[in-house]
């Protein structure tokens, strides 16, 4: 039987094949794709400034988080899981930078200092959740290409910056205007890799919960997480969070390039989310905002009980920002569900704690699931919807422990 890795290798080989790129001009997307798989064979690996993490690949650097980080409502920044699609990844001196504000919709070029961002705009923090698209990739089953993420492409902040809708302002958007492109400042090792450019539709660019960000967790934003800026989408998968920002456009017609037209989208009406009506495809749509999703974050599959004791379990609940409602634990495999007690809340777009304590009336195996619900109505499936992409998996997790 193939392994992950065997699949992926051939994935990359195949689309070698089929689509007429050099070899060379495919080495980016193999260090997307070919990564080890941390459910199988984690590997803990220290970046500057960080605590050992979970390494999925060097270059391009993206490592995730060890679920024990996840305890505090707020993930220390350097247990933060990184998350990089190019390998040239610039040290940039703040003297030198420049955000650049420009397109064909607005009538008013502008650049800033990071000095200008700071003192001639409010300033603003909001607590958010950023999650990798494709977190828990993992557990796909056939698998699926793509870096191999357990449960800790994700992480919990507070984001401090000024809203993006307040910068745009200055410089008189057109009422042509359409989307809004973001770029940074990292590049592919090859002149042929297509930039990691994004886009918004123009009324979620200015939605006040779209910031540029300049701190993390009260501090200065660092290096791994996007210094001097970076966009934050609040409620939106971390592929729009664009790290050391350093131009916006307003567009007048769709952007035009991979990383929006042929990456990082799904199958349409696959799922109930957000939509970006300009990208929308017949076949696709661009993947936006975050799934309902939970997460037990102190017991393990297969863990050892050794007494008839209370039994604590502990987890953190999300979605998009519509808020948790409720997350229901069972610990007969699904047949009856009982309510976990909700720890506090921090704002609308951050992850929740939640508690839930039985005592086993038998020695045995148990086998514990958990499911979340939010106020828009939606609640975990049992099954993930399978997608070529593997994004977006928030089946309810299910582990079994043994009670002797």
């Amino acid at each position: 039987m193939m392994n992950r890795r065997g699949f992926i290798k051939k994935t990359v080989a195949s689309l070698v094949a089929l689509s007429g790129w050099s070899v060379l001009q495919h080495a980016a997307l193999a260090a997307n794709l070919v990564a080890t798989d941390s459910k199988e064979s984690p590997i803990l690996d220290t970046l500057e400034g960080k605590k050992p993490l979970i390494k999925q690949t060097f270059r391009p650097p993206n490592y995730e988080t060890p679920i024990n980080y996840f305890d505090t409502a707020f993930t220390p920044t350097d247990a933060f899981f990184v998350r990089y699609h190019h390998a040239q990844i610039p040290e940039i001196d703040v003297k030198d930078w420049r955000l650049h504000i420009g397109g064909d919709a607005l009538s008013k070029p502008l650049e800033f200092t990071l000095e200008q961002l700071r003192h001639e705009f409010e300033t603003v923090e909001i607590a958010a959740l950023c999650l990798c698209a494709g977190n828990r990739r993992s557990l796909f089953q056939p698998p699926v290409a793509g870096v191999q993420w357990g449960s800790g492409a994700m992480g919990n902040a507070r984001w401090r910056g000024v809203r993006l809708r307040d910068v745009l302002a200055r410089a008189n958007i057109d009422k042509t205007a359409l989307e809004v492109r973001f770029d940074g400042a990292d590049s592919g090792i090859l002149r042929t890799t297509p930039d990691f450019i994004k886009s918004l539709p123009l009324a979620k660019a200015l939605d006040e919960n779209t910031l540029i960000a300049f701190e993390m967790n009260g501090e200065p934003l660092p290096h791994w997480h996007g210094f001097p800026v970076r966009l934050i989408v609040a409620g939106w998968v971390a592929t729009y969070w664009i790290k050391h920002l350093n131009a916006i456009n307003v567009l007048s017609k769709p952007a035009n390039n991979f990383w929006m037209q042929t990456a990082y989208r799904l199958p349409k009406d696959k799922f109930n989310a957000e939509q970006c009506d300009s990208q929308v495809s017949e076949i696709t749509v661009p993947i936006t905002d975050i799934v309902v999703n939970s997460l037990i974050t102190n017991l393990t599959d297969g863990q050892l009980i050794t007494a008839l004791k209370p039994v604590e379990l502990k987890g953190l609940a999300w979605d998009a920002g519509d808020g948790i409602t409720g997350v229901e634990i069972s610990t007969d495999a699904g047949n009856s569900w009982q309510s976990a007690a909700l720890m506090q809340n921090h704002g609308r777009f951050s992850w929740r704690h939640w508690r839930y304590s039985f005592t086993p009336k038998a020695a045995g195996e148990y086998a514990v699931m958990a499911r979340a619900s939010s106020h828009s109505g939606m609640t975990q499936p049992l099954v993930a919807v399978a997608n070529p992409s593997g994004y977006h998996h928030n089946a309810v997790q299910k582990i079994t422990i043994k009670v002797v």
